[in-house]
């Protein structure tokens, strides 16, 4: 009988590997070295045997990964992700299946830090709780707030205008001294900002960096159009892990539902990702119940992994749910081993959804999309997503993580490799395509790309703002965020079995 792994707990996660042989080759991989040597190492030879592209990397005498450095260690170990990135090239684009424009050569999906992204995934972060976006070099505007942070204690809103940060007023991006002292206050603790209101009124605070527990759901609530049509509207802005992100999912889908909501409009406009579980989670409580047991979504591995040559990755170990302990290359990484099927939670039943996506949307977040649009009717409604149809489970080397593209998945119309993004109102993706509205905040009826949906679901056409009645769900002082967590990726934490 195969037992199921939850891989979002692994036991080792000081663990160093690389690769060693009784015979010491000089100049290879067993040559002797110092740590950041053989952490290069470790690198390299994992992402040849995990890496879903692997097939596109070098041999080990062609890369030399002992080679690159960089200014600290942690600069060292990113440049060589960054080079491992750049390899394999998408026959759709004549490009890297990472690349990213006017980048340097940095990663699209790939990455490696210190457990900082298993931390704040985990449902806890250490900052100032909220996010801003430039809408022009001289405008901030105020992305997303989390009440749990020191912002949202601090009564901060998405939307409101920044007019100074630790007193200086009249900054402009497009010079230098500016934009580094912008980011400079963003990243130093205390942070001193005089914020304007949508009424022109200002207020000044100070905040302070400390750890806060992330509610993801950030606001719900349900417009009551007339004529029977009740809109449900939430914003999730992280797939955070299931006991951080299943109660409050929960508690806004059973408003939802008492309330005999007509619609739904999901707003993932920020939410870079997360872990699977949580975007399976979400899927099945918007499918039909007529879909139960029906396949959501296939998952594919590297030939190397899907044909057990893994040796590497024996090496890595971790605790399934109960505790048992398994090494990755006891997994079973086919096709047919880790097909999932919905699993419809909850009684809430509407015949379509709207999604709000932007650049900032990906991984698990078009995760869940693709799975429910081969499903149901599903509307897209924003700018076209990140473009991240693949996502990683995290391997452990010495001090750091590394998350590089290890699978892919497709729904069960086998649609799938959305790499350049989600287009709203494309062939593929019905809905209706137009920027982001950082004026307004999460809520309000005339923001833009919110009073689309409704518009439609009043009157059968994407448009203006209409005027509504709006009844605040059961969290009204919750978060209010806007903006990228710094993460875009999705982490398999379920669904892998181990061999027979």
């Amino acid at each position: 009988m195969k037992k199921t792994l939850y891989f979002a707990v692994i036991l080792l996660a000081g663990a160093f590997t690389a690769c060693k042989k009784h015979k010491v080759d000089p100049v290879g991989p067993d040559a002797p070295g110092s740590t950041i040597d053989l952490i290069r190492d470790s690198i390299f030879l994992y992402s040849k045997e995990a890496y879903y592209w692997a097939d596109g990397l070098p041999d080990y005498a062609t890369f030399q990964p002992r080679t690159i450095a960089g200014s600290t260690d942690q600069a060292s170990v990113t440049a060589e992700v960054n080079i491992i990135s750049q390899y394999k090239i998408n026959p759709a684009t004549n490009l890297p299946y990472e690349y990213v424009a006017n980048s340097g050569g940095q990663a699209k999906y790939s990455f490696i830090d210190g457990g900082q992204t298993s931390t704040a995934l985990g449902g806890t972060k250490a900052d100032f709780g909220f996010a801003i976006t430039a809408i022009s070099n001289t405008d901030f505007r105020v992305r997303y707030v989390y009440s749990t942070g020191p912002a949202g204690v601090a009564g901060l809103h998405r939307g409101e205008q920044i007019v100074t940060i630790n007193g200086r007023s009249n900054l402009d991006l497009s010079v230098t001294a500016d934009y580094n002292f912008v980011i400079n206050a963003l990243g130093t603790s205390p942070m001193s900002i005089t914020l304007k209101k949508a009424d022109g009124s200002t207020y000044g605070v100070t905040l302070n960096s400390t750890s806060y527990t992330v509610n993801p759901v950030l606001l719900y609530k349900i417009f009551d159009l007339g004529g029977g049509k009740k809109v449900g509207y939430i914003v999730f802005n992280s797939f955070t892990a299931p006991s951080n992100a299943q109660p409050k999912l929960d508690e806004a889908f059973n408003y939802f539902t008492t309330n005999g909501i007509t619609d739904l409009v999901v707003d993932l406009r920020y939410n870079g990702g997360g872990y699977v579980s949580t975007s399976e989670y979400l899927a099945n409580l918007i499918v039909p119940a007529a879909k139960n047991n029906t396949l959501m979504y296939n998952t594919f591995f590297n030939p190397t992994l899907q044909s057990g040559k893994e040796e590497l990755l024996k090496k890595q170990f971790f605790r399934d749910a109960n505790n048992n302990l398994y090494n990755y290359g006891q997994v079973d990484y086919s096709v047919a081993g880790n097909a999932v099927n919905f699993s419809k939670k909850g009684s809430l039943a509407v015949p379509r959804v709207f999604f709000i996506v932007t650049g900032s949307t990906a991984s698990a977040s078009e995760l869940a999309i693709n799975n429910l649009r081969s499903q149901m009717d599903v509307k897209l409604i924003g700018t076209t997503s990140y473009g991240k149809p693949v996502g990683f489970f995290a391997i452990n080397i010495n001090k750091y993580q590394l998350y590089v593209p290890e699978f892919e998945t497709k729904n069960s119309a086998n649609q799938g490799g959305y790499y350049t993004g989600m287009l709203p109102g494309s062939a593929d993706y019905p809905g209706f395509n137009d920027k982001d509205d950082l004026t307004k905040d999460f809520g309000d009826a005339t923001e833009g790309l919110l009073a689309h949906a409704l518009n439609y679901v009043k009157q059968g056409t994407y448009g203006t703002a209409l005027k509504v009645q709006s009844i605040d769900g059961g969290n009204t002082t919750a978060e209010r965020a806007i903006g990228q967590d710094g993460f875009n990726g999705m982490i398999l934490d379920k669904g892998l079995k181990v061999k027979k």
